[in-house]
């Protein structure tokens, strides 16, 4: 049995416009979404590890018997960290602002603390 083909196989010069449209409206719903995500998880990212600091330091204090307002620098608290190295903000790699001394409350700040969503401990 032979088919009889009239006309060439293949898409026409509109199908693949509108294929391509669909594609870029997807693309313009899709990427915007994916940029908010990525900034939670590194927010969400920086939470956790002000969180790991500041019980690096509440160790410290406990072990070397150190009250409120004992001195502490980062070289005191890394060997309480997994690694022996403080962690950096995933947002832009920068150094978390120690409080300087043992406190009662978490003095572990974040240079992106301003920036949505926040980068703070309890918020």
């Amino acid at each position: 049995m032979k088919l009889n083909q009239n006309g060439n196989g293949g898409f026409t010069l509109v199908e693949i416009m509108i294929v391509v449209a669909i594609i870029g409206l997807l693309a313009a719903i899709a990427i915007p979404n994916f940029v908010k995500a990525r900034n939670t998880a590194q927010a969400n990212a920086c939470v956790s590890n002000m969180k790991q600091i500041d019980g690096a330091i509440d160790l410290f204090a406990l072990e070397n018997n150190k009250i409120d307002g004992d001195p502490i620098t980062r070289e005191n608290i890394k060997t309480y960290i997994k690694g022996n190295e403080v962690p950096v903000c995933p947002a832009g790699n920068k150094e978390y602002v120690l409080g300087g001394t043992v406190n009662a409350k978490p003095t572990v700040t974040c240079a992106n603390a301003a920036t949505a969503p926040q980068h703070k401990i309890g918020s």
